[in-house]
């Protein structure tokens, strides 16, 4: 498992205006750089029924990371939903350094993938704060809160304590124009039962409040997908979203899907 708003920023003439002395092309040049700080909203997508959570703080975990040793929830070779997840992926989501497991820079040319490792399962994963099979209350509400729960496919596995309902299910990602695609592979950051957020209206903030109030880890392949600032911070932000499997479009997200069910 696991361990890890938008500013509405608005125009602010008065500089723009204290800058006409200076002649027109720094007037251009200041509106520019006005108008990109202010937070791009979500693309309206393929039609569903999911809103849109924006603003949240996404940080960054791999397969194969040891957060921190001494925590229950701090180490990325299992995940809440696979006993053995490093295994199942295939190795380290990165590179070995001195035994160790750390991230790397993604980018378009090797469509995000690892660079020193062959996945085995899809390098597009994520976690969201509801754990639906080991954390007591998710699993004995999940069946209330999961807006898929009564679906055909679904519907008998919620109260199967060796199934999931969230395991491989996709959501759509979007930060500064960037979108992406993801599975969920695994719960976190340090909320297990988080409804009212995960579940709930857009607009419901993450009862999380470690990691800068982080809602969301991302994979290196989504960290890369997206175009974050930093390969291992605390500051991006993202908006998000559930969607269909039929929503998914092609892309380096369905290079290779996740099927394994919970272990």
């Amino acid at each position: 498992m696991s361990g890890r708003r938008a500013d509405d920023r608005s125009r602010r003439p008065g500089p723009v205006l204290a800058l006409a002395a200076l002649g027109a092309a720094a007037i251009v040049v200041a509106v520019v750089a006005v108008t990109a700080a202010r937070p791009v909203p979500p693309p309206e997508g393929p039609p569903s029924d999911h809103p849109w959570h924006t603003g949240i703080v996404a940080t960054t975990f791999w397969v194969g990371e040891v957060f921190d040793p001494d925590a229950a929830d701090g180490s990325q070779v299992l995940s809440t939903y696979d006993s053995l997840w490093m295994e199942s992926y295939g190795g380290c989501d990165g590179v070995v350094v001195d035994g160790g497991c750390e991230t790397e820079p993604r980018d378009e040319r090797s469509d995000y993938f690892p660079t020193a490792m062959t996945p085995l399962e899809n390098p597009f994963y994520v976690d969201v704060p509801y754990d639906d099979v080991n954390d007591p209350v998710g699993f004995a509400e999940r069946g209330e809160h999961v807006p898929w729960a009564d679906e055909p496919g679904y519907a008998h596995l919620v109260d199967d304590p060796r199934s999931s309902l969230l395991k491989n299910r996709w959501i759509m990602l979007h930060r500064a124009g960037a979108v992406c695609y993801a599975q969920i592979e695994d719960a976190g950051p340090g909320e297990y039962a988080d409804a009212e957020y995960v579940f709930g209206r857009g607009d419901a903030r993450p009862a999380n409040e470690r990691y800068n109030g982080a809602g969301m880890d991302v994979s290196p392949a989504v960290n890369g997908c997206l175009g974050f600032s930093d390969l291992d911070g605390e500051d991006d932000r993202i908006d998000w979203r559930f969607v269909e499997d039929d929503e998914v479009p092609d892309g380096p997200w369905t290079r290779i899907v996740t099927t394994s069910g919970v272990r």
